[in-house]
């Protein structure tokens, strides 16, 4: 019988976690033929989402938890699931329920008679997001499709189905600055893509604020393109040219025409234009230096303080 280990990444989630249980449990009568593991990723939660959890494993023994020292991100959730699930099959579903657990069986099938590795999903619609959102979400993937070689596809989601070898060659990956959406396309393999329309949470807010995503989105850019660098790069050039010429000009209008004391103001207005280009240009290069760094400390990607597997 083939296992399906379901990871589920929550912070601060009480209220969605036994809604989404109902909802799961309908799911898997679905699949009666499969067995199921649902693993619920604490992620350092400051309400009783981990009480809920132990409820739940205590009258279910496919219910396992695994809870973090603190919070370390929903990146550092997924890997810590897909770490500890032992099942044939990984999936990997948000508790809010936005990720619709009656595309699981539809998954499965395609998985197990067609010739795919992953079967993942994306919204085709974006219904009930802050328009703001909506597009700089789109402006991203676009230019993320430009300047990344990964395939990264507008409107991905985490929610995904795949195989123990695909898991196991993500699981290889074990930088510290974790981008997922990237990383499943790095890896590669065969994935079919399920589209569907966007779903209100069940419960709750999201966690997931503008500024939260900004910095996300920045991880993505820095982690799987160096075209910042390369366009800081063009951008000196760009200048350097531009001066050579301003000097030639210079030269020719002061022997022409003297040299007059005037245009202080423009001047000043070109000194604090180029100063900023080169704070950008050095804020470009310190982001990819941080990452660096913060690669080469080797920490953990999470600290596990408590969990019911292996009991």
């Amino acid at each position: 019988m083939d296992k399906i280990s379901i990871v589920i990444p929550c912070y601060n989630e009480q209220e969605a976690i036994p809604i989404f249980y109902s909802a799961i449990i309908k799911m898997a009568e679905a699949l009666p033929q499969v067995g199921m593991e649902f693993l619920f990723v604490n992620d350092g939660s400051k309400d009783e989402s981990l009480t809920e959890m132990k409820e739940l494993a205590a009258k279910d023994q496919r219910v396992k938890y695994v809870s973090f020292s603190r919070n370390f991100g929903k990146e550092a959730a997924m890997y810590a699931g897909l770490s500890y699930a032992s099942g044939d099959y990984m999936a990997i579903m948000d508790v809010d329920l936005q990720d619709p657990p009656e595309l699981l069986p539809e998954m499965y099938r395609i998985i197990t008679t067609e010739d795919y590795d992953c079967v993942a999903t994306r919204r085709v619609t974006r219904k009930g997001e802050p328009p703001i959102r909506s597009f700089f979400a789109r402006r991203f993937y676009r230019l993320m499709h430009k300047l990344s070689k990964t395939d990264i596809v507008d409107g991905a989601r985490d929610y995904r189905l795949m195989t123990r070898q695909f898991t196991d060659e993500l699981l290889r990956l074990g930088e510290y600055n974790r981008f997922s959406k990237g990383l499943f396309g790095w890896v590669g393999f065969q994935t079919k893509w399920l589209e569907y329309e966007n779903v209100e949470r069940s419960a709750g807010e999201t966690k997931w604020s503008f500024w939260k995503l900004l910095l996300y989105s920045i991880e993505g850019i820095v982690g799987f393109t160096t075209a910042p660098l390369v366009m800081a790069a063009f951008l000196g050039i760009f200048f350097c040219i531009l001066a050579f010429f301003a000097i030639c000009f210079i030269i020719v209008r002061t022997i022409l025409y003297g040299d007059p004391v005037s245009g202080w103001p423009s001047m000043t207005c070109i000194i604090v234009f180029l100063g900023g280009i080169q704070l950008f240009c050095m804020g470009i290069l310190g982001e990819y230096l941080a990452k660096t760094y913060m690669e080469t400390k080797h920490r953990p990607i999470f600290i596990c303080k408590e969990t019911n597997i292996g009991q």
